[in-house]
C-alpha cells in the first residue's frame, strides 16, 4: 500500500503549474487539503481542516507543505502529528512579516515527532533563509538551502521540481509507486474541504 501524501498549500493556494498542483494531479496517493478561505487565513480553520484530513486516513501520511501550509502543519495537535510519517516543509512562511498571516504567530519552536525536511531559498521574499534555518533547527529537521530559488513556486520557475520530488520520495515507504496509474478512471487526487 502506498503512503498517502497530504498536499498542504499556503496562502492563496497553489495554482496551476505549481509543483503541489502537478503532484496532486499525478500522484495516486495524493490528498489535497482545501481551505474555505485562502485569502484571509485563520489558524483554527486551517489546522482543523488539515487535522481532519490526516485523521481520516487509514495509515500514517507524508506531508508536502508550502509556505503557510508549513506553519499550519507545525501547529497540528498531538493526535494528528502522531499520524505523520514525514514532512517536506518547503519555503516556510514568516507569519510575523505579513499582517494577514499573523493569526499563525507565534510559530511553534518545538521538535517535531516525525522526520522532516525544510527546504528554503537564499532569496525567498517571504521568509529570510536564516529564519527558515532556525525553524529547521528547532523542529529537528534536515535543512536544504537552495541558492536564489525565490519562494520555490511557479513565479521562481519551480513547476514539476524534480529535487522536491526526490526529497518527498525519501520520506515515503514506496517512492517508486507515487505516480502509478489508478486504473479506475478517477482523478488521481481527492480533496478535503474545511467545514
Amino acid at each position: 500500500m502506498t503512503t498517502p501524501v497530504i498536499i498542504v498549500p499556503g496562502w492563496r493556494d497553489s495554482g496551476p503549474g505549481h509543483w503541489q498542483s502537478l503532484w496532486a494531479e499525478r500522484m495516486q496517493s495524493a490528498r489535497r487539503v482545501v481551505q474555505d478561505d485562502w485569502v484571509s487565513p485563520r489558524r483554527e480553520a486551517w489546522v482543523g481542516a488539515l487535522e481532519r484530513l490526516i485523521l481520516a486516513q487509514e495509515q500514517p501520511v507524508v506531508i508536502a507543505a508550502h509556505s503557510l501550509g508549513c506553519i499550519a502543519t507545525v501547529h497540528l495537535g498531538e493526535a494528528a502529528s502522531a499520524r505523520i510519517a514525514g514532512a517536506l516543509l518547503v519555503a516556510p512562511a514568516d507569519p510575523e512579516r505579513r499582517a494577514v498571516l499573523n493569526d499563525f504567530a507565534p510559530v511553534p519552536y518545538a521538535r517535531l515527532p516525525y522526520r522532516s525536511i525544510v527546504v528554503a531559498s537564499s532569496n525567498d521574499p517571504f521568509c529570510p533563509v536564516r529564519l527558515a534555518g532556525a525553524y529547521a533547527r528547532a523542529w529537528g529537521s534536515e535543512f536544504v538551502r537552495m541558492q536564489n530559488a525565490g519562494h520555490i513556486n511557479v513565479d521562481s520557475g519551480h513547476g514539476d521540481w524534480p529535487l522536491g520530488l526526490a526529497l518527498l520520495e525519501s520520506l515515503t515507504d514506496a517512492p517508486s509507486r507515487l505516480f502509478e496509474e489508478r486504473g479506475d478512471g478517477r482523478q488521481s487526487f481527492e480533496t478535503f474541504t474545511a467545514t
